[in-house]
């Protein structure tokens, strides 16, 4: 497999309000969003030219930023039509788009209060991770050693860099074990979520339960699956799950941006097998992203 780097490639970024070639948008190696973890920002999609709840992934960046008490430096308009003005300028369709903002050089040091705001905006290509069929086999999830944190000890509502720093770990320790991904426990003990997505259960009452996100991000993909699958026929519990439950779950399966909805066949030493309900799941949410 080649492997493009991401810093050599063709295309334009978005960078504090200028279109630049992709290779020339650079930031300082001092800068403090590289040494402090003080970067926000959000993964989205683009499905035939249209970006899927775009607005609403401008809203939580800002919030995100003022968790880490900065502010962005434009508006929510702005953002918006600069992301969309990056996806027809660099002539895609279904793409990833990354919005970010982070903390600038002027102060290197764990106060930053008068450090500059940047934001940058990529996009690339990037089709459905799988067809249907391939999806519907299911991927397998390890269960991590790291927990996600109490909202006393950080952000955990932010989509800040910092808090991947145990997914990054957890993924690498899944796919050292042959997995593909990894769940998450909670500080308590509770079922989390993945990585870098939100996770659901059929249970054998027929209902779809979920996680309650109290200490993990409350996805944008996650509220979107909720109201469809409730428009659907589906009742969906919102609660603490203990992992000794997960026997229990009939079919499982992942939300999120790059997820989408991904069925699940394995978690630890539990075997489910991804049926009819995630099938209809994934085929409503890949209408549902296309209106």
């Amino acid at each position: 497999m080649t492997i493009v780097p991401f810093d050599d490639r063709d295309g334009y970024i978005w960078f504090n309000g200028e279109m630049v070639n992709w290779r020339d948008a650079k930031s300082h190696v001092l800068s403090h969003g590289l040494h402090y973890a003080s970067l926000v920002f959000e993964g989205e999609r683009a499905y035939d030219g249209k970006i899927f709840e775009s607005r609403k992934h401008t809203e939580r960046l800002r919030m995100s930023a003022q968790l880490l008490d900065f502010d962005l430096p434009y508006s929510d308009d702005e953002i918006v039509e600069a992301k969309q003005a990056l996806l027809t300028k660099s002539g895609l369709k279904d793409a990833y788009i990354r919005p970010f903002a982070w903390r600038g050089s002027e102060m290197m040091a764990v106060s930053a209060q008068n450090t500059t705001i940047h934001v940058a905006i990529a996009c690339w290509e990037w089709p459905s991770m799988f067809d249907l069929d391939a999806k519907m086999k299911g991927i397998t999830l390890d269960i991590s050693k790291w927990s996600r944190p109490s909202p006393e000890s950080a952000p955990v509502h932010s989509k800040a860099a910092g808090l991947y720093m145990i997914c990054t770990l957890s993924k690498h320790s899944a796919e050292r074990k042959g997995f593909q991904d990894a769940l998450m426990l909670d500080y308590r003990g509770y079922v989390a979520e993945a990585t870098g997505a939100n996770i659901f259960f059929l249970m054998e009452d027929g209902k779809i339960h979920t996680p309650i996100a109290d200490c993990f991000l409350n996805g944008i993909t996650r509220k979107a699956v909720i109201e469809m699958v409730k428009d659907m026929g589906y009742e969906v519990v919102e609660r603490h799950i203990m992992p000794d439950e997960l026997a229990q779950a009939k079919e499982c399966f992942l939300t999120g941006t790059a997820a989408e909805v991904t069925p699940v066949s394995q978690i630890g030493d539990h075997h489910m097998n991804p049926g009819s309900h995630c099938r209809n799941i994934v085929e409503h949410y890949a209408k549902l992203v296309r209106q």
